[in-house]
């Protein structure tokens, strides 16, 4: 604090409050110490400037010269009060006393000029106290930061900012057009075509034995029964319901009447060798016989039975067709084929052939039964696939496939309109690509270091992929569309181009999915999205630590469950099984019975502890740890360590100013001042009178001011936690002294003002 002195001036009755200078002088090598009273010392400057023109104003200037008619100090003080100007000079007092540090400043140093001045004199101290004080608030507006360094940090911030818009603005018409075609992919009759077939060829069950279709299929005899029924019935239709002929074309089956079946379906098998697993040798008097689970390299390829026909003969695979995964096996293209004839009556003497003479053997572990079918009223195929798994352990399982999709692109208009969109997906790759290549360059290592620069090169990818898959379905579909048409009488296989089609669905998909996480770069022009972005950034590492301890604690339950309840119970028959089972136990979805009945000791043991640590307390931490953070996050939001929504003004701003332009609203008039620079401040206080070793002092200390605010309060510093070397410490320390001791100075001075305007208005 600045050492002071109080005496009592007995002519006046007053008390009047003198601070000793500050007089330590600088080490050398260390910046200079500002004079007290001077610490903004060109503001001073502007404060005196401004001085006439406030003392004008309340009725304060000094004695005139006799006969240039101006009323003397003492009149003009009577006026002054007479008229109120003392209450409103203490209010003006009054608001001086709550501004910030830099108005405290000018405002010591104003007073202090006052004291040192020939003008300082008892009969007119108050009041010319009061317009000192007025003009260094006056002053105190102007900041006395560098306006060159100001207005470029204002500049890039606002070039930073418009690029931001204009980068906000692009990735939105790029998300819409990536929309756009992935809406245009997917049409809202896929679902209904695949509905229709899935209830035809699924739930139609078998004449005579209602409660036997091919989900429901268990045994050999039952997949007959299946194959001479509701599957020939529900490939052939070529009559009307009046027995009348449906159409007269090459090909004259139409299922439902709308569906054309392409080409004709086919069956496939494929089967093992005997002796592929080894029997246990007190067991070998009983069996001979051992058929293993299906493999490449247990798979046999010999012929059988009457090996005259396809259908006995082994048939190579082709390495361009995908494989099958099934619920037992994966299962590769090739086996015992043969296609269904175009005559219904054909086909049936054909599977009763098939049937007695034991097509399906031991060794059989899955027939495929593969067809096609094309909707020219939603311009629509139907890629169906049947399937029947005949696992080592006996019975069959079934599994199926049906995939609605759009081989033809190009029909409708619209078709076109999605072309056109396609085509601006790829100019806006090429646009993103080129950016981030040159962000690469001019960033270099800084660059991975970003999260979102590693998302930006994901979608990048994705989107590559995307349109190699596009290109290669396209390709495909372009030479192979035709072969497939060209002939009836034959097997067409579609699954091949579908299976292609799915796959860029999925990769399309998981595309736009990334696109629309992208959108949380951009969140920042909003204060709730920017707390849901920072609460996530803030608690990561301790939501990965507690996922580490949960997921010890899951899987241990998980591997409990399967090697308990894998027997007995469906949803722990597999390892991936129990981690989903027990997903759905969290969420509420479980089969208590099942477990207990499995096992009725462990059961109920195995459930409760896991309802407990699982649900009760690890979830229960997970959320405090959110909730906890999200707190941090809202406090240090109220007390203003937040960040600058700059974005967010920008938008408001060109919000406005568009019903400005279309004057739906009026005009808002500018009220920013126009500051003075240094030099100007400089060369108004040699006018004034101050000598040039108080201007240079006044702006050695700006400049080391300056200087500690470039690195500790730039507004382009985005780290609140700045290293500081041993030197800096110490400038700061002595800069936050003399800042204490202007601030006391200050507050002594308002205080006796105070007192004496209170003298005077009573």
């Amino acid at each position: 604090m600045t050492p002071s002195r109080a005496r009592k001036d007995d002519s006046a009755g007053e008390l009047s409050v003198t601070s000793a200078p500050y007089k330590q002088s600088p080490r050398p090598g260390q910046p200079p110490l500002p004079p007290h009273g001077r610490g903004l010392g060109l503001a001073t400057a502007q404060a005196r400037s401004q001085l006439p023109a406030f003392e004008r104003r309340w009725g304060l200037a000094p004695a005139q010269q006799p006969g240039s008619g101006a009323a003397p100090p003492a009149q003009a003080r009577r006026r002054a009060a007479a008229s109120g100007a003392v209450p409103a000079a203490m209010a003006e007092v009054s608001r001086w006393r709550h501004s910030g540090p830099p108005a405290f400043l000018v405002l010591t140093t104003s007073l202090r000029r006052v004291e040192e001045s020939p003008f300082h004199r008892r009969e007119n101290g108050i009041m010319r106290s009061v317009a000192l004080a007025g003009a260094s608030w006056a002053a105190a507006a102007v900041s006395d930061r560098p306006e060159t360094l100001k207005h470029k940090l204002r500049y890039k911030e606002d070039v930073e900012i418009r690029t931001a818009l204009q980068e906000l603005l692009l990735y939105f018409i790029f998300l819409i057009n990536l929309c756009i075609l992935t809406f245009g992919m997917v049409n809202p009759h896929m679902y209904y075509l695949n509905k229709v077939m899935s209830s035809l060829f699924l739930d139609t069950s078998v004449p005579g034995d209602e409660r036997t279709n091919f989900k429901s299929i268990r045994s050999t005899s039952d997949f007959w029964k299946f194959m001479e029924g509701p599957l020939l019935e529900g490939l052939y239709w070529d009559s009307w319901y009046s027995n009348q002929q449906l159409y007269n074309l090459k090909n004259s089956s139409r299922i439902y009447y709308e569906n054309i079946l392409l080409g004709m379906p086919r069956v496939r098998q494929l089967k093992v060798r005997n002796r592929t697993c080894k029997v246990y040798s007190p067991f070998q008097s009983l069996m001979d016989e051992c058929y293993g689970k299906y493999t490449s390299e247990n798979e046999d390829i010999s012929d059988f039975g009457l090996k005259h026909d396809s259908e006995w003969k082994y048939s190579p695979s082709t390495s361009s067709f995908p494989w099958h995964w099934g619920f037992v096996g994966i299962y590769r293209s090739g086996g015992y084929v043969f296609t269904l004839s175009k005559s219904k009556s054909e086909t049936k003497t054909k599977f009763t052939d098939l049937r007695l003479n034991s097509w399906i053997t031991r060794g059989t572990r899955v027939i495929f039964i593969d067809f096609s079918l094309y909707n020219a009223n939603v311009n629509l195929f139907c890629i169906i696939r049947l399937v029947a798994e005949f696992p080592a352990t006996g019975g069959i399982l079934t599994s199926w496939q049906f995939n609605s999709v759009k081989l033809l692109r190009y029909v409708s208009y619209y078709d076109y309109f999605i072309a056109s969109c396609e085509i601006i997906f790829c100019i806006f790759l090429v646009v993103f690509t080129t950016q981030e290549i040159k962000k690469m360059k001019e960033f270099k290592s800084a660059y991975f270091k970003s999260f979102w620069n590693w998302l930006e090169l994901l979608l990048l990818l994705l989107c590559f992929v995307t349109v190699s898959f596009y290109t290669y379905c396209h390709i495909q579909i372009y030479f192979l569309l035709g072969k497939l048409l060209e002939s009836t009488e034959k097997y067409s296989d579609f699954y091949f181009l579908a299976y292609w089609y799915l796959y860029y669905n999925n990769i399309i998909a998981i595309t736009i999915f990334f696109a629309w996480i992208k959108i949380f770069k951009f969140i920042s022009f909003n204060k709730t999205m920017s707390q849901l972005s920072s609460t996530l950034s803030r608690c990561i590492k301790d939501i990965v630590g507690f996922a580490i301890m949960f997921f010890i604690i899951f899987f241990a339950y998980a591997q409990l469950g399967f090697l308990v309840f894998g027997s007995q119970v469906d949803d722990f028959s597999t390892f991936q099984n129990s981690i989903f089972a027990q997903f759905r136990i969290v969420l509420g979805d479980f089969n208590f019975a099942g477990i207990q009945q499995a096992n009725w000791i462990l059961g109920p043991i195995y459930f409760i502890t896991f309802i407990f640590f699982v649900f009760f307390v690890l979830l229960n931490m997970f959320l405090a740890i959110i909730n906890d953070t999200y707190s941090e996050v809202k406090a240090d939001y109220s007390v203003g360590r937040k960040p600058d929504f700059q974005l967010g003004k920008m938008i408001k701003k060109s919000y406005h100013n568009a019903l400005e332009k279309f004057k739906l609203k009026k005009a808002q008039k500018d009220d920013k001042k126009i500051r003075k620079s240094s030099r100007e401040l400089a060369e108004e206080a040699r006018r004034q009178g101050f000598d040039e070793n108080e201007i240079q002092r006044a702006e050695k200390m700006k400049e080391w001011k300056e200087r500690l605010e470039k690195k500790y309060c730039c507004t382009e510093t985005q780290d609140d936690y700045q290293p500081i070397t041993q030197q800096e410490f110490r400038e700061l320390f002595l800069y936050a002294v003399e800042l204490e001791k202007e601030l006391c100075y200050v507050n002594l001075k308002l205080n006796q003002v105070m007192r004496k305007l209170s003298a005077l208005q009573h």
